[in-house]
């Protein structure tokens, strides 16, 4: 019995780790970016709007095919004054009760409509066109977004790295200080100024970890996982990308950026709604059958000879002549609507060739601010080396030391974010040229 309770013990000792272990999942920024595209349901929604727009093209498609109908009547008439004079003419018997059934039945088929169904056709085609070309902009949205969440992440554990070599460090100085305190070497206040530091740096941590706990959970909902779920990223590519001239970046933007594809299929869109208000002109021409049951035996199934089945095919052409001089106004209007969407291009298109170089100078920006603080961390090193060798020999004081080692690890902490400032940068370059993904 003992053993057993044991047993249960060191069970439940165990199952909090284990339930941990199973809520950490580690993600490349490749595989979170194809996570967050999959779970996204903005994506979702784009693609039902797709779905949408492939079912009103498959429904203007429909209005070329022939339309039938058919009825079938029943008729009964009571007849209380059945017989009728008129004039001196012998008088005419009608029955006390009538019935009939009659039935149609009719087939039309547009033949020319003036083109309207094909520019339909083809402008409904374009709009679905705009609606994927909308899903793959949000798609990029998807993208950056985990990559900025990504990166986020990755700052905030480089950043508490840095922090804990810090402690780490803070510690065997507060040790040493202690020690030659016992000593004499130096005062109760060298050891207090240490202290301190490790307090001020415990804090630092504490507020990183709430910042990686909120990050955390925002990649959580991002990606589409279970909310308490730790994620472990994997060190993103921080290799520097070799930047190309600023004008090759703006001709990919200008070839790639779907709001600039959409304004072209706008275009096209107003040019067929234009051909199609000039159809209005145009004369129709139409075919029919129909096919005609009348029964006035009053009988469901009538005697031979005492009904007829006629039938019909006829042909119309019709034409809206008004239609030429009150259609110049809707034409007119129409192609004011296509001359502001190439205004609206022309918009798009400089407001892209902005955003380009803001990014681009971002980039160099970044990867310049690499190079100082690399720089500034072989100083900040010599220096605190310098220091530390001076406070073992009691030479410099404690706060010479402190603010020595504070500079290193700040510089260290800067380098770590300039570097991931550095590869957002890059992707957010790579995003304002509509391919995130290269």
């Amino acid at each position: 019995m003992i053993r057993n309770t044991i047993k249960l013990s060191f069970v439940a000792f165990l199952l909090p780790g284990m339930l941990y272990a199973q809520n950490i999942k580690k993600l490349s920024l490749q595989e979170a970016i194809e996570l967050g595209i999959s779970n996204s349901k903005n994506l979702k929604l784009s693609q039902s709007k797709i779905d949408e727009a492939v079912s009103k093209l498959a429904s203007v498609k429909d209005n070329a095919l022939p339309t039938a109908s058919a009825s079938f009547l029943y008729n009964h008439a009571e007849i209380p004054t059945n017989k009728l004079s008129i004039g001196g003419a012998d008088p005419i018997n009608l029955p006390n009760r009538a019935d009939a059934f009659i039935g149609t039945a009719a087939v039309e088929q547009l033949v020319y409509g003036g083109g309207k169904l094909k520019y339909a056709e083809a402008s409904t085609k374009l709009l679905t066109d705009v609606a994927r070309l909308d899903a793959d902009k949000n798609k990029e949205e998807v993208s950056y977004a985990v990559i900025n969440t990504y990166y986020s992440l990755f700052k905030v554990l480089q950043s508490k790295k840095v922090v804990a070599q810090n402690l780490e460090s803070i510690a065997g100085q507060l040790k040493q200080s202690q020690r030659f305190f016992e000593q004499g070497i130096v005062t109760k206040n060298d050891v207090l100024r240490f202290q301190l530091q490790q307090a001020n740096v415990s804090l630092t941590e504490m507020e990183i970890e709430n910042n990686r706990k909120v990050i955390n959970y925002n990649l959580d909902i991002l990606l589409g996982l279970d909310e308490n779920t730790d994620i472990e990223i994997a060190d993103p590519d921080n290799a520097l990308k070799p930047v190309s001239p600023l004008t090759s970046y703006i001709d990919l933007a200008l070839s790639n950026r779907q709001e600039l594809k959409q304004a072209d299929l706008q275009n096209k869109v107003a040019d067929m709604n234009i051909k199609s208000i000039q159809a209005n002109t145009i004369p129709t021409v139409g075919v029919g059958a129909n096919l005609y049951y009348i029964n006035p035996s009053g009988k469901f199934i009538p005697p031979t000879n005492q009904y007829i089945v006629p039938m019909t095919l006829g042909a119309n052409i019709s034409w809206n002549i008004g239609s030429l001089w009150t259609n110049k106004n809707k034409v007119t209007e129409a192609r004011i609507q296509q001359k502001n969407v190439g205004i609206q291009k022309d918009i798009l298109s400089d407001q892209v060739k902005t955003e380009i170089n803001k990014n681009y100078q971002d980039y160099q920006l970044a990867l310049n601010k690499i190079k100082v603080l690399e720089t500034s961390i072989a100083q900040a090193t010599e220096n605190d080396n310098l220091l530390a060798s001076k406070y073992k020999n009691n030479v410099a004081s404690a706060i010479d030391r402190i603010d020595a080692e504070t500079l290193l690890y700040q510089a260290k902490i800067n380098l770590e974010l300039a570097k991931a400032d550095a590869g957002l940068a890059y992707y957010t370059l790579l995003k304002s040229t509509g391919k995130i993904a290269q």
